[in-house]
């Protein structure tokens, strides 16, 4: 039935009520309510409160839509009531005429439920869903991404630099690693706030009690969910006054999304400064040359994948605030402002999702050195004079590089002409033995 309007006078009334924003709760929360309502049915009828014909009818119809078939049957703005509880009717309201056989929105399809406690399950469910089975794999990806260009790059001596200034030499493998390692500590911060989101409210009904609700039905509920999405973090909440209250664990993972996107804008940012020129710039890796960087100059390339992911970050640290405001704003036993923060956090999601995938393949993938930059750059930095402080002394040292700063001549001729042994020199300034370290 596509051109069928299933809906009914409540979700009638939200569309006129709430002329917003032309942007819809995302789909994503309408398949897991369905799958939550399916699950329901079944459940009450295991439980003797629901005809087990009239629960075979629900559980069919939730199950088309949580499969998509039917989207267009869901029109209510996401900016609306803020426990989305029109949403919530919307789907009541589909299903029950999807089911057919008198089954009757609130209920049947309702039964053992209240929007304060599914909706909100419906949120946790998706952002849960899109982190684990989206967003981890794609910044695993990108982690093995960045993990390879660094066992690539582990010779590759170049200067390193602090405050943007000229700094000890390092090897462009060692900063590569250290992206990929702020990429998986991302992964950590995101798994471990899962564990708070699969904690969902299922069976708190309208305050927290569970009234009007089998004490059986949450078990059950989400023991079904479990097994029917793979997704094991599904649990009880800590506490069912917790759970109904707040939405303090979107408000954490939201914030372990910005931190990538944090950790995203520094990557980005120094892939794009060390692509930089070709020849006016530091130009110390060539980025994969993907289109036309100019209208009007000829050959110009710009680095647009990491132009991407710095703007999708800002994106997403501005979602988080909005998703921190609608943290702030619970009174009592319930958070309403579910609707805002399930609209940002599930796009930080996706945003970041899609981006990890893109910045892997289409950027970190292709990267190559540029070792005319690189070795120009490892031999200029006369930060290596740091080398010979235990031999000569920080002061010594200093007036060497001040001297060689001054009159453009190289550290060696001139630290030879202040009295420094040849063989000292020559054997301390290994480019690539400083560049390692202490790290061997």
């Amino acid at each position: 039935m596509p051109d069928e309007q299933l809906w009914g006078g409540e979700t009638a009334k939200a569309v006129e009520n709430f002329p917003i924003s032309g942007e819809t709760v995302p789909i994503a929360v309408v398949h897991w309510l369905a799958r939550i309502k399916g699950a329901a049915a079944a459940v009450n009828a295991e439980l003797g409160l629901l005809p087990r014909t009239k629960a075979r009818s629900i559980e069919k119809a939730a199950r088309e839509i949580a499969e998509g078939k039917h989207d267009g049957q869901f029109p209510i703005d996401v900016f609306q009531t803020g426990s989305g509880t029109s949403t919530n009717m919307n789907v009541n309201e589909v299903i029950a005429a999807l089911a057919g056989d008198g089954a009757h929105a609130n209920d049947h399809v309702n039964m053992g439920q209240s929007s304060n406690d599914v909706f909100p399950s419906a949120v946790h469910l998706a952002a849960l869903d899109a982190a684990e089975n989206e967003l981890l794999p794609a910044l695993k990806q990108l982690e093995r991404s960045l993990t390879r260009k660094a066992k690539s790059f582990r010779n590759v001596v170049k200067s390193g630099r602090t405050h943007l200034m000229d700094a000890v030499p390092v090897t462009l493998g060692q900063e590569f690693a250290g992206y990929a390692a702020q990429i998986a500590l991302a992964q950590e911060r995101i798994a471990s706030a899962l564990v708070h989101v699969g904690q969902i409210p299922l069976g708190g009904t309208a305050t927290g009690t569970g009234l009007n609700t089998h004490e059986r039905f949450a078990e059950k509920v989400r023991a079904r969910l479990r097994k029917e999405s793979g997704l094991r973090q599904i649990a009880p909440p800590a506490h069912p006054f917790e759970a109904q209250a707040n939405r303090d664990a979107l408000v954490e993972l939201s914030g372990a999304l910005k931190i990538l996107a944090v950790s995203l804008t520094k990557i980005a940012g120094d892939l794009a400064l060390m692509g930089s020129g070709p020849r006016a710039g530091i130009g110390e890796i060539l980025l994969p040359e993907l289109q036309k960087g100019s209208s009007i100059m000829p050959g110009k390339v710009n680095p647009v994948i990491p132009e991407v992911v710095l703007q999708v970050c800002g994106q997403v640290i501005g979602n988080d605030a909005a998703v921190t405001v609608g943290g702030m704003q619970g009174q009592f036993e319930l958070n309403v402002r579910i609707p805002l923060i399930a609209r940002n956090l599930l796009q930080s999601l996706q945003l970041l999702s899609s981006t990890g995938r893109v910045f892997a393949e289409k950027c970190i993938d292709g990267i190559e050195v540029n070792r005319a930059g690189t070795d120009a750059s490892a031999g200029a930095t006369l930060a290596v004079a740091t080398a010979l402080n235990g031999a000569i002394g920080y002061d010594k040292g200093t007036a060497i590089v001040k001297k060689a700063t001054a009159s453009g001549r190289p550290l060696r001729e001139v630290a030879l002409e202040e009295g420094v042994d040849v063989k000292l020199y020559d054997e301390t300034i290994d480019l690539l033995r400083i560049a390692r370290g202490n790290l061997g």
